[in-house]
């Protein structure tokens, strides 16, 4: 988003938002402000990313998740603007900075004039809430140690962020641009992203082309006057140029959002949009989306590595007790033959070569202790033997254990790579705070209930629902819900969701039992690549007692090998409701 780009999104919301009312403000995260703006006979969205990645300000129709506890900053752009009316949102110098200005009432009731200031400047990107020319917060506050140029913090007064020498493309005139592009020579795309304030290459290319007809034009051999004659012109006429397109990568992927169609980039990969914050909103919603999940998800998909590592260690160190274990018959067989030809030990020997009526009568040699006598020497085999047994059914108890609690962190790795929301990595969290994987949090005052997250929906060829837990506490509530002839799918020996099929005790078709098959399939760590599916009516799938959540027992099933796609079943989804 530079700043050419910024001046057209600031004339389209100036022209949509003024004079609109204020009616909510969310702070879904710490970078990310959402305004609920209400103007006669419609409703908008006005986004402010203010972080360091995905940069951009516009309204969009996509909903976004509440903080769980309001943030500081959030209470304060309430408390002021609240009920406020949008005056102007306009561009400054012509650059990446942009002033809404709001007036808005204050504690004893007056009208005054107040301003967010967006700015749009890499890692030094910041909103910030102004009254009377003081800073009363900011998305992102700057210290001293952060900046020796400008700090940002609430009781200070707030401050431009600093002019590069560079003219303003609103108000330089032919002279002054051909003063500065005489002074940098070369390449004239290069002079213009270097003396015009908000210009990126890609859009100092753009204009080479259309006024020098070469995108890569040098200046020497120009008439630099005609060129700068022609430089005022444009940007004059560049509010009337307004013609949002989606720029497409290779791959038919949303890349960038231009205020025109440009001639320097391929046409076909260039799509018109109504306005630009729709072809913005598609651009970044989706993306924007799920890098904030993953940074959500970040933490917990490293406890569970970690968790993982440690249980495998455990594991290991339990088989070797088992294993060690395994020897222990040897010791209760020297006990008995010890009992039964003790006779043949002399005192003070250290071995005996015994019979072994357990081996045709072959000599076993039983080591003894030479300070015991053969009766002694049999107790403390025997002695050895009960203790060595108690060490295996511990050791193989524990390993079930362990065995169980790896079980439950794969699947909770697996349903964290299928969350979609907050509330669903809330719900992977959960099963995993039972079991004493993770710490339980303490409850915060004002915090927001946890929703529930939504299962997949489809519907069959003949109408019947089928569901998809995204993970086991969603797979707990889809069992509870079903009935007894409702249809239970799950894939063989792996991490996956639990498929219902909600029959209405009606026959089930061959195609909706294939498209089951194939869901459970895709929705399993298998990925629906030759995944055994086994299925059986619900009334056979058993929940025991004090086994955590998802976790089923199942009889009278049906194992199929199944093949699947997204696109196998991509047409069959229903929609989640916004």
């Amino acid at each position: 988003m530079d700043g050419l780009t910024l001046g057209f999104v600031a004339r389209e919301l100036h022209n949509t938002l003024s004079g609109g009312r204020i009616d909510r403000i969310s702070q879904p995260d710490k970078d990310l402000v959402l305004l609920m703006i209400r103007t006669p006979g419609e409703n908008h969205r006005l986004l402010v990313a203010a972080g360091p990645h995905n940069t951009r300000i516009h309204l969009t129709q996509g909903s976004h998740e509440s903080a769980e506890v309001a943030p500081m900053f959030l209470m304060l752009l309430r408390k002021h603007l609240g009920g406020g009316r949008i005056l102007s949102i306009r561009q400054l110098q012509g650059d990446r900075l942009l002033d809404i200005t709001v007036s808005a009432l204050d504690e004893m009731g007056e009208r005054r004039e107040k301003h967010l200031y967006f700015e749009a400047m890499g890692r030094h990107t910041n909103f910030t809430l102004v009254d009377d020319g003081m800073i009363i917060d900011c998305a992102r506050r700057i210290t001293d140690d952060m900046s020796r140029v400008r700090r940002v913090m609430p009781g200070l007064p707030y401050e431009m962020p600093p002019r590069q020498d560079k003219a303003d493309p609103t108000t330089a005139t032919a002279a002054e641009l051909a003063l500065r592009l005489r002074a940098m020579g070369g390449r004239a795309d290069k002079a213009l992203a270097e003396t015009i304030s908000g210009l990126s290459l890609t859009t100092a290319k753009e204009i080479a082309l259309r006024l020098l007809g070469d995108e890569r034009a040098l200046l020497q051999g120009v008439d630099v006057d005609a060129f700068a004659r022609d430089l005022a012109a444009f940007f004059a006429e560049l509010p009337r140029m307004a013609a949002p397109t989606l720029l497409l990568g290779p791959d038919n992927v949303p890349k960038d959002v231009l205020p025109f169609a440009y001639r320097s980039l391929p046409a076909e990969l260039q799509r018109p949009y109504p306005t630009m914050s729709q072809a913005m909103d598609d651009l970044y919603d989706q993306k924007d989306r799920h890098d904030r999940l993953m940074q959500r998800a970040s933490a917990l998909r490293r406890t569970l590595r970690t968790a993982e590592a440690r249980c495998e260690k455990k594991l290991a160190a339990q088989q070797a007790e088992v294993d060690a274990a395994g020897h222990m018959e040897e010791l209760r067989v020297a006990g008995e033959l010890l009992t039964a030809f003790g006779h043949l030990a002399q005192k003070g020997a250290e071995y005996v070569d015994l019979p072994n009526y357990y081996d045709e009568n072959r000599l076993l040699r039983v080591e003894l202790d030479p300070s015991l006598n053969a009766t002694a020497n049999a107790q403390r085999y025997f002695k050895k033997y009960r203790k060595a047994n108690v060490a295996r059914k511990v050791a193989a108890e524990q390993m079930e254990r362990t065995l169980e609690e790896l079980a439950l962190i794969s699947d909770a790795a697996y349903a964290l790579e299928r969350s979609e929301t907050s509330d669903e990595i809330n719900e992977v969290k959960q099963p995993l705070r039972e079991a004493g994987i993770l710490r339980r949090e303490p409850q915060k005052r004002g915090k927001r209930r946890e929703r529930q997250g939504m299962p997949l929906s489809f519907l069959s060829p003949d109408g019947m629902l089928i569901q998809v837990g995204k993970n086991s506490v969603q797979n707990e509530r889809l069992l509870k819900a079903a009935q007894g002839n409702d249809l239970w799918l799950h894939a063989k020996d792996v991490p996956g969701s639990h498929v219902i099929v909600f029959t209405g005790n009606k026959p089930v078709q061959d195609e909706t039992l294939k498209l089951a098959l194939q869901l459970a399939a895709l929705y399993s760590k298998g990925r629906g690549a030759g995944v055994p599916v086994n299925y059986t009516l619900r009334k056979y799938v058993k929940k025991p007692a004090g086994t955590p959540a998802g976790y089923v027992t199942f009889t009278n099933e049906k194992a199929v090998l199944v093949t699947a796609a997204e696109s196998d079943v991509a047409s069959f989804r229903v929609k989640d409701k916004a």
